[in-house]
């Protein structure tokens, strides 16, 4: 099957560099060996068949897509992580979690970081995520990040490191264990003989988590806030509030009476205790954000500050999630937990500065740039991959709005092996894991790991064409 399987230059995680498969992963082989590529295309079919059965899709809202829906392509070759290696990510994941958490709390709060010049306040107060009106507030259980999805890449080395972090309303769990049922379903010989850590109890832990944000009572009643239905991931709002067996609402089904968030009903109203939200900040209250929203519930923020509702996460997290910030996070983790972060960042630059603006506009050709407050693979340079034209458009936005862009070097992103129109070809991947924080903190074992399934990309997004593949963790003796 992997004859003609050429490796690329960097890390691939089931060959060497001289294209001999990984000791750890030839038993694996040997089983997509027996299963074989003729029945291997047409189980990837019977797949997406099944996945848009299931209403696994999401909604490009792009232009030039006309706002279809399409299911996110699937890739049936699964990714093995190593226990030994996952329990290293996961302390990884907790520490950063936790210095973020305290970064959060104190900006909002004595901003004692920002006194001692560790990260400069300008940095901070002039991000798109920053928001006054959380000064001051202390949230449940003194948590800002509940439900975090940092995104993780193995570099060429094969070396593990942080890419970006996710704080606000990180989606794609939803694939992420529809995967696996789907990988279960149209694959089960592969998971013969392998201890492949379970991941079906992530909406039980999820819904625990949520639970712990109202310490106020024994029997908290816990909503799912959506946009609604044309939302881009409309499919995993509705899909986790059925797994959790939780109602799925609108602004528009909840009203804030006495500092008391209820919920319309046939029966009446019925308060609720914890606001799982799906939209972004501005949209949340428009007595306190935009004035405009149809989106949020008035009030809400009132009965927040009266400690009488939780919302997951905390409004103003998105400070963090600003890719400037990102740079300083180590500077956090030492700052805060007197540690060093256990994984590291990619090396940034931070066009604000004099020094690496210059050095950045003089190594264009060579390096990613990235506008700060972009997701999605949006706003985006990648210098080895284009245009003379491109690169001086991109010269001139750096120089008029420094404070909007960070570079980074081209990394040779570590490749997985991938399926497409019949073949097998090395595919760029990212990782990432979900991290629930209530009383305590719960990784999910492995995470969404996302494909670049155009030939040479390094984008996975989904909205760029990328798709996702299932993430097993396995005990080294039975990859």
């Amino acid at each position: 099957m992997f004859t003609d399987y050429k490796p690329q230059k960097g890390y691939d995680e089931y060959f060497s560099a001289t294209a001999q498969p990984r000791k750890a992963l030839q038993p694996l082989l040997s089983s997509l060996g027996q299963l074989g590529l003729d029945q291997l295309n047409t189980s990837h079919a019977a797949a997406g068949i099944l996945l848009k059965r299931l209403g696994a899709t999401f909604r490009l809202n792009d232009a030039d897509q006309k706002g279809g829906e399409r299911i996110l392509p699937f890739d049936p070759l699964p990714r093995l992580i190593s226990t030994s290696a996952w329990q290293r990510l996961e302390k990884g994941l907790i520490q950063r979690l936790e210095a973020i958490d305290a970064f959060l709390a104190d900006v909002y709060g004595p901003q004692k970081i920002l006194q001692d010049g560790v990260i400069p306040r300008e940095d901070v107060e002039s991000s798109q995520g920053w928001r006054p009106q959380m000064i001051g507030f202390k949230p449940p259980l003194g948590r800002w990040c509940h439900i975090s999805g940092l995104d993780l890449i193995r570099d060429g080395s094969g070396t593990w490191r942080v890419l970006e972090d996710n704080l606000r309303c990180p989606s794609g769990v939803a694939y992420f264990l529809e995967n696996r049922r789907v990988m279960k379903r149209m694959f089960p010989s592969l998971f013969v003989g392998r201890a492949v850590q379970p991941i079906d109890d992530y909406p039980s832990h999820l819904l625990q988590t949520l639970r712990e944000l109202a310490p106020w009572t024994d029997t908290p009643k816990v909503v799912l806030l959506t946009p609604g239905v044309f939302n881009s991931a409309y499919f995993e709002h509705s899909y986790l509030a059925q797994q959790m067996g939780i109602q799925l609402v609108e602004g528009r089904d909840l009203v804030c009476e006495g500092n008391r968030v209820w919920m319309r009903s046939t029966a009446g109203l019925e308060a609720v205790d914890v606001i799982y939200r799906r939209i972004d900040d501005d949209f949340l209250d428009p007595a306190v954000f935009r004035g405009d929203s149809m989106l949020g519930v008035h009030g809400l923020m009132e009965s927040y500050r009266a400690g009488r509702v939780a919302i997951a996460n905390a409004p103003g997290t998105g400070v963090a999630d600003d890719k400037l910030i990102y740079a300083y996070v180590p500077e956090m983790i030492r700052y805060y937990l007197g540690e060093d972060p256990i994984i590291e960042n990619v090396p940034t630059y931070i066009c604000a500065r004099d020094d690496d603006r210059a050095y950045v506009l003089a190594h264009l050709k060579e390096l990613v740039v990235k506008s700060v407050a972009e997701a999605g693979g949006y706003g985006m340079l990648i210098g080895p991959h284009s245009s003379a034209e491109e690169i001086l458009s991109f010269a001139g936005k750096i120089q008029a709005d420094p404070r909007n862009f960070i570079a980074q070097p081209t990394l040779e992103l570590s490749t997985v092996p991938s399926l497409s129109e019949g073949e097998l070809y090395p595919c760029h991947v990212d990782l990432r894991p979900y991290v629930l924080r209530g009383k305590g903190a719960w990784v999910s074992p492995g995470g969404l790991t996302r494909v670049a399934l155009r030939r040479g990309s390094l984008v996975v997004n989904s909205s760029q064409g990328g798709g996702c593949k299932d993430t097993w963790i396995v005990d080294e003796a039975s990859c």
